[in-house]
């Protein structure tokens, strides 16, 4: 039986210890404050990186990795695991062009390879849960195409919401009007953010204070998983863990949570959202 490999890009967000454990390969995307430019989750942390976000009297602007990129990644597990499929996940298409990057590096690959280049149509651990779930079914010595079809199942199930604490940085980024991120940062408004199945980002509701805000976004989950008790969920932050314990309190309230991950958002999405954004991601267990 031939063994299966996962790749994915940083975007995924993936906590490094989960990322080991099930031998998944991640390509960095690039990040640039001005000049310097940094590997995303190589060469820069979420931690230091929004650090440097508050500090920055301009956006920083990101990179997909280049088809070459994939290449070398994939031509080093073709030569280590001779005749394995390759499986690589990847941040929703419409949100960047690493898909575009990986899909064509499949057609640079000298001889014959099982390359499959799945687009998530998400971001974030919204996707690096699918990785994991393959990454895992993999190790079970699943077939590629049983693979794939478990993930688009999940994927079916999932759902997800951001909660941005500030407009500051989707007023920078052009997503809102500067009059707008005023108004809305004087009226303590907290935008819900989701994608849609295209994978594109759209805006939610808008609720004054945070603690009503995650209450919306339980009430949002409640009606997408309506009749569902038990669940798996996943939490993302912006470095800051501590932001998310008031939030899975009133989550375990209403759900029984089987299993938790947490995720920090890395500089792809949090250029967009900026510091204090949590990201809720909640399937059935």
């Amino acid at each position: 039986m031939n063994k299966t490999v996962i790749v994915t890009d940083s975007t995924a967000d993936i906590p490094a210890d989960l990322a080991k454990q099930h031998n998944i390969h991640i390509v960095p995307l690039r990040l640039m404050f001005g000049e310097d430019t940094f590997l995303d989750g190589v060469e820069i942390t979420p931690g230091e990186f929004y650090k440097k976000l508050v500090q920055s009297p301009q956006l920083p602007t990101t990179s997909q990795p280049s088809p070459a990129d994939f290449v070398a990644v994939y031509e080093y597990i073709l030569e280590q695991h001779p005749g394995c499929s390759i499986v690589s996940i990847h941040i929703s298409s419409g949100l960047s062009g690493t898909y575009q990057s990986a899909l064509l590096a499949t057609s640079l690959i000298e001889g014959e390879a099982d390359i499959t280049v799945w687009d998530s149509k998400s971001a974030s651990y919204g996707f690096g849960l699918f990785v994991v779930h393959a990454a895992k079914l993999a190790q079970e010595g699943a077939a590629v195409s049983d693979i794939l079809s478990s993930l688009e199942d999940l994927r079916s199930k999932r759902r997800l919401y951001f909660l941005v604490d500030t407009l500051e940085y989707l007023q920078k980024g052009g997503r809102i009007g500067k009059a707008s991120a005023v108004l809305g940062t004087l009226l303590n408004i907290k935008p819900i953010l989701s994608i849609d199945g295209e994978g594109i980002i759209f805006p939610v509701d808008k609720v004054r204070g945070r603690k009503k805000a995650t209450a919306k976004i339980i009430e949002l989950f409640q009606q997408d998983l309506s009749g569902v008790k038990n669940i798996k969920v996943a939490v993302g932050h912006t470095a800051d863990p501590a932001l998310v314990e008031d939030f899975l309190q009133q989550l375990s309230a209403v759900f029984t949570i089987e299993e938790t991950v947490f995720s920090e958002i890395g500089p792809v999405i949090g250029t967009h959202v900026g510091p204090g954004t949590i990201a809720a991601y909640i399937w059935p267990a």
